[in-house]
């Protein structure tokens, strides 16, 4: 595929997100709001998991649940940023608390992003928006990998 290709995909693109939350209710919520919002949606319920379905789909940006099980969102952070694969996307916590120390271990774990929960879903929305700005423009950090992007 050329370049010029390879633009033209990404132009036509809808955002691919995925929401990583343990709480079925909320990543519904999320979810249906992001896809009437423009943006395709996957899912997945533990760190775990999450890690599997962002090597595998490369979705263009992370919501990711800090207070996970099976592995937390701290550690599926700091290893999908370890990842050469996956380590440009960017990824946006998501955690109920929301103090100063909560923001500088999440961006210790490689974070690019916090979004205090409760979130309401049109905040979250723009978040979204306002986070993949930068990487519909090009400027991405290490490997631009498959981004999806269109206007949303």
């Amino acid at each position: 595929m050329t370049k010029m290709n390879a633009m033209a995909e990404l132009q036509t693109r809808r955002p691919l997100v995925l929401i990583v939350e343990d709480h079925q209710d909320l990543r519904t919520l999320y979810a249906e709001q992001l896809t009437m919002s423009g943006f395709d949606v996957i899912e997945a319920g533990d760190g775990a998991e999450a890690i599997d379905r962002t090597s595998s789909s490369q979705p263009d940006v992370v919501l990711m649940d800090l207070g996970l099980p099976v592995v937390d969102g701290w550690e599926a952070t700091r290893r999908l940023k370890a990842d050469v694969r996956t380590a440009h996307i960017p990824v946006v916590a998501l955690t109920a608390h929301d103090g100063s120390g909560e923001l500088q271990r999440a961006t210790l774990a490689g974070c690019d992003w916090f979004v205090p929960k409760p979130c309401a879903p049109d905040a979250l929305i723009a978040e979204v928006r306002r986070v993949l700005q930068p990487y519909r423009a090009g400027v991405r950090g290490g490997d631009p990998g498959p981004a999806r992007t269109t206007p949303a």
